[in-house]
């Protein structure tokens, strides 16, 4: 929602005009007034509605964070018993 947002705003800016434009967004200030404001909003959605939605968000999060965690691993793991494989080992 907020992607379409952004892309209906630098639809009709021309080439020259699109720095302006977004040189304030990665400021400092407009990036932490943008996390409260997405805490706020979630807030407002999830945690005043008394949604177990957060229970969820929090047990995917932590198994999604899990998977990016032991991913490097396991890729050297695999990429090892490959070497093994090719090199005629077990």
């Amino acid at each position: 929602m907020a992607l379409r947002k952004f892309y209906n705003e630098i639809k009709g800016l021309k080439v020259k005009e699109f720095p302006n434009h977004v040189k304030p967004m990665l400021s400092l200030n407009y990036v932490k007034k943008s996390v409260q404001r997405g805490m706020d909003n979630y807030h407002a959605k999830y945690i005043e509605t008394s949604s177990v939605d957060p229970v969820y968000h929090v047990c995917f999060g932590g198994m999604v964070l899990s998977y990016f965690l032991a991913l490097p691993e396991e890729r050297r793991h695999l990429e090892h018993q490959q070497h093994a494989k090719d090199h005629g080992g077990h």
